[in-house]
């Protein structure tokens, strides 16, 4: 019953945080999983089907909220889901540190991008979703799949950055489209194939997902009233201590 605790209060905290930034989840919940025994496979594998649950509390507290147009929803998805296959196909047998290393110092340097561009993504103006830089924008969505379903810590930022800076979304909506598109759908399919590949604690599993749906569910609900000065400073807080604790893993 206290590992069980433990696991819920973590993984409550890791998600509600995930869902107002826009990702980060890893930062406390894949982490707890290898302090408290588990293998780095099984781990994975097992945060990543916890990290669904994210995306499912997400999804009914953001459709309330109907900011998610189809037709890019479809581009997302379709860019983006052979690279989380392929990333969670090649991941367990690749050593992680040079990987995580490098994920750290890339997310460190997005949340300080961040703070120094005071107006980046605090206004609607979607741009690139046509043409030759459509094809730019899906190739950049592609790789941010394969960094997904290979590495799982922090990289839905990733996401949300890209939305905002080539889309030309604001925060509000990229985290919206992060979570629901990358928790539910993205974060699924490296489940899927990360649980036919290697193992799962299933005995875990409850508490992760409950942890997982009422942090998802509450952090977006915050989100959505606060606005995206908000989301803003938690995306930047979020990717700064992701991207130091990688570094000094």
């Amino acid at each position: 019953m206290t590992e069980q605790l433990i696991v819920f209060v973590a993984s409550f905290a890791a998600n509600w945080f995930s869902a107002l930034s826009g990702g980060g989840a890893g930062l406390i919940q894949f982490p707890m999983l290898i302090f408290m025994g588990l293998p780095f496979a099984v781990a994975l594998a097992t945060h990543k089907v916890a990290t669904v649950a994210l995306g499912l509390g997400a999804t009914l507290r953001h459709f309330k909220h109907n900011q998610l147009e189809f037709r890019f929803s479809a581009i997302i998805l379709l860019a983006g889901v052979p690279g989380v296959i392929l990333g969670a196909s090649v991941i367990l047998a690749i050593p992680p540190q040079f990987a995580l290393l490098s994920l750290g110092v890339l997310t460190l340097g997005l949340g300080l991008y961040s703070v120094f561009k005071p107006q980046l993504g605090m206004t609607y103006t979607p741009q690139n979703q046509s043409g030759s830089a459509l094809i730019v924008g899906m190739l950049g969505l592609f790789i941010i799949g394969f960094l997904n379903g290979s590495i799982t810590s922090g990289t839905g930022l990733f996401l949300t950055i890209w939305l905002i800076r080539y889309f030309g979304l604001d925060y509000q909506r990229a985290v919206a489209y992060t979570l629901v598109l990358c928790g539910l759908v993205w974060n699924g399919t490296g489940a899927l194939v990360l649980g036919y590949l290697g193992h799962i604690a299933w005995g875990w599993m409850p508490a992760l997902l409950a942890g997982s749906i009422l942090g998802g569910y509450l952090g977006s609900h915050v989100a959505i009233k606060k606005g995206n000065v908000w989301i803003k400073r938690a995306f930047e807080v979020v990717t700064i201590l992701i991207g130091l604790k990688l570094i000094f893993w």
